[in-house]
């Protein structure tokens, strides 16, 4: 189509977006030669982004809405297989049919332990394109689930607009990016921009490649230092840093300069590793902003005026996904010196620095600790390549729909019925290579003011953690937020850490008869804001925090 007809595609559009929805076959006949509609409407969609138009279901376009969206979010159960087989593609472009096994594999296996070896001893981490590829294999599938936990808190208060700007900085592979995009309702207009430097960049424009209409992607190769937006680009309603901000030289400074580019109603969503170093690094850079920036969730500040500043070492825990079919293959492949797991020896591929992270055990206090005269609490207690008979052959494209704990209304609908769950028990090898644990810490901040619960505490009411110290022994109320799942031993007094934003040490309220009354305390879920009645304060020497006894005569409600 010539620039003239062209023109006249637009500018028909322009006029009918506030008539009615736009009809790629009512646009063709006002063209000159009235071109085809498939014609039209392939103009449409490559103009949607700068006409800020969606497009339906029913092929016709309209005018991106502002209004909320509200995806009805049930959880992740697995990683979508339209996904696996993308990044399956990469590996065998870059490896070969037989990726898993030999010395392809033998050279995955070791980049996947070398980068979670330097993790943990807080090493910086070298890497070239095929340490990225082993980078998504390990990595992919958690933190794709864990931004769609972390973004229902914000759709839940209604606060992501259907026409959506976003910035994601230190984008990795893509995990975040695929994740927000079958988490939005497909209608939702997606401006997305991402920032990473290193050549995980090439494995996220190829993933990329995967995602549907109305989701117009643009990578950046910048460092988060060195980035700064377009000219009119600005503000973004949604600007997210996940699993990066450890990486960081100044994390603070860094956080500070992106907040400039939020906008005024906008949310900074930052999620790190569940491990203590990286979980108290990200308190603390959400503490050095208190004076820029509201904490919307999960450490509310409940008193005003008020921060803490404990060694915060807080994280949730959401069920396991199912085990991919590419973690699966990696871990039995067969090793090419016969060994099966590849050997020890190190790969020698180097290349860029990028952000890495490995799941903890839910350990944590040791209830023997918390021992009490009453009586125990409740307890909870293929040389081929792509294997195809391990997909849904009958999944169509964008494959992240019920069968993935998503609503019908997010973009990865279109699918048929869920493959069967494949859990660690399931696999032939030792499970070293798979990585379906989804534990994160998260804060979402806000310039706005506005918080997830909208409480402040008053001393009518509420003892506060502050003070605590002059409360030993004694029974007061008070209100807090559950800041962990249960952090002691199986068959110990279920131990969960709450904060009200005013403590200078740690606060932990331990269950030691369960009721009625109190049971909230243990099924309310991570982030809930949970009112006490009668709890005994106890100074804990050893663990160096103050003990919340919940027992018979302790009431607990949420909020």
């Amino acid at each position: 189509m010539n620039d003239d007809r062209r023109e006249q595609v637009l500018s028909n559009a322009k006029y009918l977006q506030d008539v009615r929805p736009v009809d790629p076959e009512e646009i063709s006949e006002y063209v000159e030669g009235e071109p085809h509609p498939a014609v039209v409407r392939q103009v449409l969609r490559e103009e949607a982004g700068a006409l800020g138009f969606v497009e339906r279901d029913d092929g016709t376009f309209e005018p991106a809405s502002d209004d909320p969206v509200r995806p009805e979010f049930r959880g992740v159960e697995s990683f979508p297989e339209t996904y696996g087989r993308k990044l399956e593609d990469l590996l065998v472009a870059e490896f070969g049919a037989g990726w898993p096994d030999g010395a392809s594999g033998d050279e995955l296996r070791r980049t996947i332990r070398r980068l979670k070896e330097d993790y943990f001893a807080q090493n910086p981490v070298e890497y070239d394109y095929r340490v990225a590829l082993g980078y998504a294999i390990y990595h992919l599938p958690d933190y794709y689930a864990v931004v769609q936990y972390v973004l229902s808190e914000l759709a839940g208060r209604g606060l992501l607009p259907g026409k959506l700007r976003v910035l994601d900085v230190g984008a990795g592979v893509g995990g975040p990016a695929l994740g927000l995009h079958d988490f939005l309702p497909s209608e939702t207009f997606v401006e997305y921009h991402a920032v990473e430097p290193s050549d995980a960049a090439d494995v996220l424009a190829a993933m990329l490649e995967e995602t549907g209409e109305n989701f117009y992607p643009t990578v950046y190769r910048d460092t988060a230092e060195a980035f700064e937006p377009e000219d009119g680009e600005a503000e973004y309603d949604l600007i997210v840093f996940a699993n990066v901000l450890s990486e960081l030289s100044d994390p603070e400074a860094v956080v500070r300069k992106y907040l400039d580019y939020l906008a005024p109603d906008g949310s900074m969503v930052t999620i790190a590793p569940a491990d203590k170093n990286a979980s108290i690094g990200l308190r603390e850079v959400e503490r050095s902003v208190a004076d820029r920036a509201t904490v919307f969730s999960p450490t509310l500040r409940l008193w005003p005026g008020e921060e803490p500043s404990d060694d915060c070492w807080s994280f949730d825990v959401k069920p396991e996904l199912s085990v991919p079919p590419f973690q699966r293959r990696l871990d039995a492949g067969e090793s090419g010196n016969g060994e099966g797991d590849g050997g020890d020896s190190e790969s020698g591929d180097e290349g860029r620095s990028e952000d890495t992270s490995e799941p903890v055990e839910h350990r944590g206090i040791d209830a023997s600790n918390y021992e009490f005269e009453s009586d125990d609490g409740a307890k909870e207690t293929s040389e081929q390549g792509i294997d195809a008979s391990e997909y849904d052959a009958s999944a169509g494209e964008h494959d992240a729909g019920a069968g993935d704990g998503l609503d019908a209304s997010g973009r990865g609908s279109d699918v048929a019925e869920p493959s069967e769950t494949v859990t660690l028990d399931d696999i032939e090898g030792d499970g070293e290579f798979v990585n379906v644990d989804v534990q994160f810490s998260h804060v979402v901040l806000r310039t706005d003011g506005t918080r997830r619960r909208e409480f402040t505490a008053s001393r009518a009411e509420s003892a506060k953690m502050a003070e605590m110290e002059r409360h030993v022994t004694e029974r007061v109320n008070l209100v807090a937020v559950k800041l962990s799942h249960s952090l002691s031993e199986e068959g110990e007094n279920p131990v969960f850490k709450v904060s009200d934003g005013s403590e200078a040490v740690g606060n932990f309220a331990v269950l030691t008869k369960e009721t009625s009354l109190n049971r909230a305390l243990r099924e309310a879920a991570y982030g809930a804001l949970l009112s006490f009645e009668d709890v005994l304060v106890l100074w804990n020497e050893d663990e160096k925090a103050y003990n919340l006894v919940v027992d018979e005569r302790t009431v607990v409600d949420r909020r």
